[in-house]
């Protein structure tokens, strides 16, 4: 199915269209199904109350800002942040533990080989499920089983492992299974309890180099025309802690 997106050519308002066989309907007034059917990118169209709306074609990091969430999703920066200290790439194989609605592992899947993802809960692999179908990915793979239990866990020779899990230090008997030497592990905790006794079971374990532990600050900036510059009134300050790791033996 493809999908378009209409922008108000006023107000900074967006509406993502997943279905063209019907009207859309807004508080600007309705656009009949015809003419989003007709509807090409870059041409402006409008509702019987003559609010104009400029068509595009959604992109991906507009299609993610649309995916459907259950439990709380790891921030966009702090996916970013995942990519810089591993470069992972192209012809990387990662393992995803703690899906929740897949937001980590359809991130990671845009960048990588392959992303395999657990998950204990059956209805949050179904929402995930879901998430990489309308985003359009088929390199991500869904398990359900549990991530505590090495034998339950297939995938071997994995260039990073991600954890998104409560109690992320019972996971690193898994991590030293399925890592390959020299692959990375990245704990995401919201708080400093979680991520210190992740760090002390990591500095336990021969095999494993911890690399660093950070807490990213993103703060958003108003620029508009001759307006004096300000940061925006929200902003995201704290959300997680990072955990990385090299398997190292």
């Amino acid at each position: 199915m493809e999908y378009l997106l209409l922008k108000h050519k006023k107000k900074n308002k967006s509406f993502l269209i997943r279905d063209t066989s019907k009207d859309f309907h807004s508080h600007y007034g309705v656009i009949t199904k015809e003419q989003l059917q007709e509807a090409k990118p870059g041409q402006i169209i409008s509702t019987q109350t003559g609010k104009e709306f400029l068509v595009e074609e959604p992109t991906f990091p507009e299609l993610f800002k649309k995916i459907k969430r259950r439990a709380q999703m790891i921030p966009v920066k702090d996916y970013s942040a995942i990519l810089a200290n591993t470069m992972v790439g192209k012809s990387s194989v990662c393992l995803d533990a703690g899906t929740g609605s897949g937001a980590l592992a359809c991130f990671l899947a845009r960048f990588v080989k392959k992303v395999t993802t657990y998950d204990i809960r059956e209805d949050h692999q179904s929402v995930a499920k879901k998430n990489a179908e309308f985003l359009g990915l088929k390199n991500v793979t869904f398990k359900q089983a549990d991530i505590f239990s090495p034998d339950k866990v297939k995938q071997e020779d994995i260039d990073l492992f991600t954890l998104d899990v409560t109690t992320p230090w019972d996971a690193i008997e898994t991590a030293e299974k399925v890592l390959k030497r020299g692959g990375y592990l990245v704990s995401y905790s919201p708080n400093l309890t979680q991520i210190a006794r992740m760090a002390n079971a990591l500095e336990d374990k021969e095999g494993f180099e911890i690399i660093k532990v950070e807490e990213l600050i993103e703060r958003e900036w108003d620029v508009k025309g001759d307006r004096i510059l300000r940061p925006k009134m929200r902003d995201i300050a704290h959300s997680g802690f990072l955990i990385f790791a090299k398997k190292i033996l």
